[in-house]
């Protein structure tokens, strides 16, 4: 009967043994990829939803051009689980209690503090960063009813969300990571930033403040990056922040306001922290020296 309903159409095979009425299948390739997660982990009860797969159930930030429904599905089952079926998409390893939740259709899935490790456990800091920021954001953003922007700056926040992120890497053996936790921030607002943060510290360039408060007689901004002594702004523009032609003057607005104010600019784009990592960094540096 079933192979007769997937041969008319009336059924999708989501993997062997799972299927779902065509009608249910979404086009989106996001949800497609996390019907697919959802399916492995039904058949898989004592596993969880993890790496990739979890990140795009949560929404994590991804650090690369890749998305995360590009990738195979991941789920991770239980130390000293075997399985005859076992994949190259399953993982074996700890899953203590505190580290699994269920998402919105109840289905297992790890936390954001172990969703983030483990898929930076092997990355370079800027990488990492992107994750370990995305999932501190979550957490601090978890403590609050309505999540303020002064959230992610409240000290208590940060610490309990970098307490969540070190233990989660002492548990699945990632110690190498426990550095770039000491230096996650969920302040800062996007993967761009977080990647950039990870090759100043790598560079060597001074630390600036993340999204300070600066006030001007006509208005009160956030900037991505601040080096309050060099007096300097640093900016990464990426085309969501100017959504029309009202946000492009807005910004020109904003961007006279604090030059007419006694602040400098250093601009750049996310593609080319990126892929020219050394050249951005190479142009902080002459800003700041200036």
């Amino acid at each position: 009967m079933l192979r007769t309903r997937v041969t008319s159409g009336a059924l999708v095979t989501v993997r062997q043994g799972v299927f779902i009425r065509a009608d249910a299948w979404p086009e989106d390739g996001a949800a497609q990829g996390i019907l697919r997660a959802r399916a492995e982990q039904a058949a898989n009860p004592e596993g969880v939803m993890s790496h990739q797969s979890a990140a795009l159930v949560l929404g994590l930030p991804a650090p690369g051009f890749a998305r995360w429904h590009e990738l195979p599905v991941a789920i991770t089952l239980p130390t000293g689980h075997s399985s005859r079926t076992r994949s190259t998409v399953h993982h074996v390893g700890p899953l203590p209690s505190h580290h699994v939740m269920l998402d919105e259709e109840g289905y297992r899935i790890t936390t954001p503090a172990r969703t983030a490790v483990d898929l930076a456990a092997r990355l370079d800091l800027p990488e990492a960063l992107v994750l370990l920021d995305g999932a501190a954001r979550m957490i601090c953003a978890s403590y609050v009813s309505t999540p303020r922007r002064r959230d992610y700056t409240t000290g208590a926040y940060i610490t309990a969300a970098r307490d969540l992120l070190s233990e989660a890497a002492r548990t699945v053996r990632a110690g190498r990571l426990l550095d770039a936790v000491a230096v996650t921030l969920p302040c800062r607002e996007s993967p761009a930033e977080s990647l950039s943060a990870g090759h100043m510290i790598l560079a060597g360039i001074p630390a600036p403040s993340f999204q300070a408060m600066l006030r001007t007689p006509r208005g009160t901004y956030f900037p991505d990056f601040l080096w309050e002594d060099a007096r300097l702004i640093g900016e990464c523009d990426g085309a969501v922040k100017y959504t029309g032609a009202a946000a492009v003057v807005a910004e020109k607005e904003r961007e006279q306001d604090l030059r007419d104010n006694g602040w400098r600019f250093v601009r750049w784009l996310p593609k080319e922290v990126m892929l020219e990592p050394a050249l951005v960094m190479a142009r902080i540096a002459r800003a700041l020296s200036l």
